[in-house]
This record gives C-alpha cells, sequence and structure tokens, in this order.
C-alpha cells in the first residue's frame, strides 16, 4: 500500500492572527480624549484672551497719544506686543486644530498611526504630546 501524501487541513488559527487588534483599548483612547479636550478648552481660553488684549491695545490708544519719535520708543512697544499677542493667539489656534483632527482620527479609528508612515506613534509621545498626529523621526524630517 502507497502512503498517501496528502497533508492533514490547516488550522484556522492563521485567521485569527491576521486580524487587526486594535492599537490601543477603550480605556486609554477615554483618557486621551479627555487630555484632548482639556487642552483644547485650554488653548481656546488663550487664543481669546491673547487677540482681546491685542484688541485692546489698539482700542485704548488715542491717535496722536503717541510719539514716534527717536526719544520715545512707545509706538513701536505697542506695535510690537499687538504682534506678539495676535501670533501667540494663532499658535493657540492652530493647536485647537491639531487637537480637532486628533479628536477626529480616535472617532474614526487611526488614533495613534503615524500620517507620513502609518506605523504606529509609540505611546509615550502620545502620553506627552496627546495630539501628535506623526512619529518623531518624521516630525524632526528625519525620514
Amino acid at each position: 500500500m502507497a502512503k498517501s501524501s496528502t497533508k492533514p487541513a490547516a488550522k484556522k488559527t492563521a485567521a485569527k492572527s491576521t486580524a487587526k487588534k486594535p492599537l490601543f483599548d477603550k480605556k486609554y483612547l477615554d483618557k486621551q480624549r479627555d487630555l484632548l479636550l482639556e487642552e483644547r478648552c485650554r488653548y481656546i481660553t488663550s487664543a481669546t484672551r491673547l487677540k482681546a488684549e491685542a484688541d485692546s491695545l489698539v482700542e485704548e490708544r488715542e491717535p496722536g497719544d503717541v510719539q514716534f519719535d527717536e526719544e520715545s520708543g512707545e509706538g513701536d512697544t505697542l506695535a510690537v506686543e499687538r504682534e506678539r499677542d495676535l501670533a501667540l493667539s494663532a499658535h493657540a489656534r492652530a493647536a485647537v486644530d491639531q487637537i480637532d483632527a486628533a479628536l477626529a482620527r480616535i472617532d474614526s479609528g487611526t488614533y495613534g498611526i503615524c500620517l507620513v508612515s502609518g506605523k504606529p506613534i509609540p505611546r509615550q509621545r502620545l502620553n506627552a504630546i496627546p495630539w501628535a498626529a506623526e512619529r518623531v523621526e518624521h516630525k524632526a524630517g528625519g525620514f
């Protein structure tokens, strides 16, 4: 009698190993969402306050009230303060946009995946910067 050369049927364990496991559990994602919402509130408050300060520098000053000669630098100082406040406000609003994008990634199930490489972002980076969208090597321009 000839031995059969057929092998036993492969078990279905291979199918289980290829199933995609979420990067983070619900508890971690809920914690990150809470952190993101707290930071969002903080940045919005800061942006609003800085914009109001910049606007008040213009409103409180009467035309002709400020000297712009060599002996008085007040005109330049007010302009610099206003520009600084506006720049910081814009920076805070940009952070809000990044936070909103991170919240959307949580909702879509893509939170923690690098937008550049598609690889997971290390948990330590997400703990430090919950709205991080790129791995550090891509953010730093290394790759």
